[in-house]
């Protein structure tokens, strides 16, 4: 991990308008009685942030790499390799001047790397059968629920059949 501390005030530089910061009120209504509406909505802030940040960097940069937290001290972004962090590092005083412009109070970068998780293998995700406790549950779990298309859709999985195996 590399911290980078400014020595003097950031350049403000934005391209481009922000996004709408509206979320969709439907959802949060869901989220209000479970505590959760202030997570959605500070992922939702971080996205859109994303992109504002981003903008502030040359496009084949901005492509590798994500803004993870912000907070009163540091904008961390995560990239995927160490040679994006090197030359993210380089562009710090534009990232910064860019987080000052949108308001922030941050004046370091943390930049982290993250390698990408690995790819999981066309065919293995999904061949396993379902048991028949799992198959019960589905049932169970169909005749509980009131929506009609979700009943359908859990019936429909739990009357699937095993795949099947060359020697079978």
């Amino acid at each position: 991990m590399m911290t980078f501390i400014m020595s003097k005030p950031p350049k403000p530089f934005v391209r481009g308008a922000a996004p709408p910061t509206t979320l969709p009120p439907r959802a949060l209504e869901a989220l209000s009685g479970t505590g959760l509406a202030s997570v959605v909505e500070r992922a939702r802030w971080l996205g859109e942030l994303d992109l504002v940040l981003r903008q502030s960097l040359p496009a084949t940069l901005a492509d590798q790499c994500r803004l993870a937290n912000v907070d009163e001290k540091n904008v961390v972004f995560l990239v995927s390799a160490p040679v994006w962090k090197a030359k993210l590092r380089l562009h710090a005083d534009a990232l910064l001047g860019a987080a000052a412009a949108a308001g922030l109070k941050a004046r370091t970068l943390v930049v982290k790397v993250v390698p990408p998780e690995p790819a999981i293998p066309a065919g293995t995700g999904s061949s396993k059968p379902l048991s028949e406790e799992v198959r019960d549950s589905l049932r169970a779990t169909a005749q509980s629920v009131s929506d009609p298309g979700l009943k359908a859709q859990l019936l429909r999985l739990a009357a699937s059949t095993r795949p099947k195996t060359d020697g079978a």
